[in-house]
């Protein structure tokens, strides 16, 4: 046998080596304010509900039932809508399976469903986009504000801006894991999760929220990919609309006519308390878009703020993106699911989503000449008019 000698200066190589790949990994830490320190189950969790959601694909064959491309618009009826925005989404959705809804966040008008059957379906996880309640949950409860670090590797710690803007995991089965599954329930059912985002909408289901914390991971997994919930678009739609205007949780509404477009009236669900929580979250959001997650998404003439989800369930690869516009007078919240054999991922539903911002700024949908068409839903494309895979 050969004798090795220690030699410190391979320790200190080594020990400087693997400092250097988590700096990369994750960028560099935070200043040092209230540290709030990482659970030894966050990490953990995350890594073994990944594990597992491979072994399970593995024991089934490894292949993925969900197609990636489709004709999304089919057997949808465009009655009712408003086809400037129909005809954006549609175009910016193009081949890929999936749904688009977008709706004004100052009413909760839906001005437009691709895919009725998908949007009004039993839902997906959620993936990343849970961590937006999560973060309102643990601003509201005071575990956190925008600045404080939170360890999320060794001493590596995130700020909630660059946690949502990077979907860092580790950091929101952390806040997770601090707020403990009662807290994280009470918050998601006021945000609406659980519950039809919908007024009378036919067909509409009100996806699920688990009743005990998940088996695969725990609150982490909870917290950080929506493990065990159903999540769907009418309710990522609402909940972002309750961002975009402060606070307000509109019913959604879905006028099928033109008398139901001349005789709407917003109806409001409950006022959530969250107005001085907004702020603290809207950096990230709009850190998604310019620097993080969704930034394939980005326009440089349409500021938006959003937040991506990318996972799988049931051998079907997921990709979300929830977001809302912040020029001109006239506000949409745009929310993209698509789904696939191929990764779906959340950046490609913000780049689809980029481009419905796109397309209709470049059709001055965002400028004052359409606000009374617009808000009121009076005007001439709000019709019954075929257009746009119908």
């Amino acid at each position: 046998m050969t004798n090795r000698k220690f030699n410190p200066l391979n320790v200190f190589l080594f020990l400087a080596a693997l400092a250097l790949f988590g700096s990369v990994l994750t960028g560099a830490p935070t200043p040092a304010k209230k540290k709030t320190a990482a659970k030894p189950g966050a990490k953990k969790a995350v890594a073994s509900s990944a594990a597992k959601k491979k072994k399970r694909a593995a024991g089934t064959g490894g292949f993925w039932t969900e197609p990636t491309f489709a004709d999304s618009t089919a057997g949808d009826s465009v009655d009712g809508e408003d086809l400037d925005v129909r005809r954006a989404a549609v175009e910016s959705l193009g081949k890929f399976n999936g749904s688009v809804v977008v709706a004004n966040p100052e009413s909760g008008r839906i001005l437009t469903m691709v895919n009725q059957k998908l949007a009004l379906g039993g839902g997906f996880q959620p993936c990343s986009t849970i961590k937006i309640p999560v973060a309102l949950a643990a601003l509201s409860e005071g575990i956190i504000d925008r600045n404080t670090p939170v360890r999320v590797y060794g001493k590596t710690t995130l700020n909630l801006t660059h946690a949502i803007a990077k979907s860092n995991n580790p950091y929101f089965a952390n806040l997770g894991i601090k707020l403990g599954y009662e807290r994280v329930a009470y918050y998601a059912h006021l945000f609406g999760l659980g519950e039809k985002a919908g007024l009378d909408i036919e067909g509409e289901h009100a996806g699920r929220f688990p009743k005990a914390p998940p088996k695969n991971g725990g609150v982490g997994m909870l917290t950080s990919f929506g493990e065990e919930i159903s999540l769907t678009p009418l309710q990522l739609t609402a909940f972002m609309s309750a961002i975009a205007n402060q606070g307000t949780l509109y019913y959604l509404q879905y006028p099928r006519s033109q008398s139901d477009v001349a005789s709407f009236t917003p109806r409001v669900k409950r006022r959530l308390d969250i107005q001085r929580l907004i702020p603290e979250v809207r950096p990230g959001m709009f850190g998604a878009v310019e620097f993080g997650t969704a930034r394939r998404g980005f326009q440089a003439d349409v500021p938006f703020a959003g937040k991506t989800g990318t996972c799988s369930e049931a051998r079907t690869h997921l990709g979300w993106f929830g977001s809302f516009n912040d020029s001109g007078p006239n506000k949409l919240v745009v929310v993209v699911l698509l789904t696939g054999g191929k990764p779906s991922i959340g950046p490609q539903a913000a780049g689809i989503a980029g481009d419905v911002y796109r397309r209709l700024a470049a059709n001055h949908y965002f400028t004052g000449d359409h606000t009374a068409s617009r808000l009121t839903g009076s005007g001439p494309e709000s019709s019954t008019q075929a257009c746009c895979g119908q």
